[in-house]
């Protein structure tokens, strides 16, 4: 798979998110994380704000939920037409089930683990989820440094998924730059999250140079 980038919105003018959706038109896919002040100490956007986004947006919506209770709340986020959706491994209570019915409303499934949770956390469930997201910082806030002790893991995941021929995208957020992108392209990453990298210059030209760094360093 050719490197996949989805420019995290935490890091657009929240003023103008129409205008700044078309900027990353270029992009596979725009990066929203949605945040309730509780899961991780921070808050941004709730369901009518994504509703909007989705109607507006040129490009597929691939929503990161920071949340408590994704088993109750997901399937409503699923069912506004969003191409993805993923949850965190840490904050659900049935994952496998809460899965099929993303899948049922018509959108990817994926799985999210925090620095610290172990492969080993949904290593037996990952048949049922079409993405699995390694963040590479704490969640809750953009503009952290990449962490790089996260990247034995992602290895795991990808000679894990090339093992057992699982059709798994693996996505990383937190930290990616065109100085970054190289390093998780080549512990196996395809698709990659990336904020301020993308809003603080030219975003189309931006996208097209971490698309263009990522494909250097793709790992086979």
């Amino acid at each position: 798979m050719s490197a996949q980038i989805n420019p995290s919105i935490l890091a657009a003018d929240f003023a103008n998110f129409e205008r700044e959706l078309g900027h990353i038109a270029s992009a596979d896919a725009a990066h929203v994380d949605v945040m309730d002040n509780h899961f991780v100490p921070n808050l941004t956007f709730g369901q009518p704000m994504v509703e909007r986004l989705q109607a507006v947006s040129p490009i597929p919506l691939d929503l990161h939920l920071m949340i408590e209770d994704p088993d109750r709340w997901a399937p409503d986020f699923a069912a506004m037409g969003v191409w993805s959706v993923t949850f965190h491994a840490e904050a659900a209570t049935a994952p496998v089930t809460l899965a099929k019915k993303l899948r049922a409303a018509g959108a990817r499934a994926g799985i999210a683990l925090r620095p610290g949770t172990p492969f080993s956390a949904v290593e037996e469930i990952l048949g049922s989820f079409d993405q699995l997201l390694i963040m590479t910082v704490e969640p809750g806030f953009g503009g952290q440094r990449f962490m790089t002790e996260t990247m034995p893991k992602l290895r795991q995941a990808h000679e894990f998924a090339k093992r057992t021929g699982l059709e798994l995208q693996l996505q990383v957020d937190g930290g990616i730059t065109t100085d970054t992108i190289g390093i998780a392209a080549e512990h196996g990453a395809d698709t990659f999250v990336a904020g301020s990298a993308v809003f603080r210059g030219e975003p189309a030209e931006q996208i097209e140079a971490l698309r263009q760094a990522a494909a250097q360093h793709t790992h086979e």
